[in-house]
């Protein structure tokens, strides 16, 4: 099931407004968080237009959280942080997604929670390719 007004449904430019696709896993989608104040920052959004994880399947579920861990080892390998934060937001967007957000010991937000869109570092799109590569590489 989408929702016509869902970017993490639609693609296309309500995506591109704070994202751009990386690929498809195995019951969701990979994205690279536009904003790269932490380098490696992505998002996976589950297949489907649910709201909660508990609205899926506990088979569905263990696939979620295995993609949500592959595209993590993928980050790790890629850009060596110190630990990955993990957030599932959506009060107002209500798709289930997960926000994978690299830290740097000592970087910016080191021991507090990340901001959700901090909107400092915006990247050439070149830039964009090569981390993306990196990701790829590495899933």
């Amino acid at each position: 099931m989408k929702d016509s007004n869902c970017a993490y449904c639609m693609r296309g430019e309500l995506l591109d407004k704070f994202g751009i696709f990386i690929c498809d896993l195995s019951v969701s989608t990979l994205i690279l968080f536009k904003e790269q104040s932490k380098p490696g920052r992505c998002i996976v959004a589950y297949k489907d237009h649910v709201s909660e994880i508990v609205n899926i399947s506990e088979e569905e579920r263990n696939a979620f959280m295995a993609d949500v861990v592959k595209a993590s080892n993928a980050i790790h390998a890629a850009f060596r942080p110190d630990k990955v934060n993990y957030g599932a937001y959506g009060d107002t967007g209500c798709h289930l997604h997960m926000h994978l957000v690299p830290k740097y010991n000592g970087g910016d937000e080191w021991g507090g929670t990340f901001q959700m869109n901090p909107d400092k570092t915006y990247l050439t799109d070149a830039e964009y390719e090569e981390i993306i590569a990196k990701i790829k590489a590495n899933l």
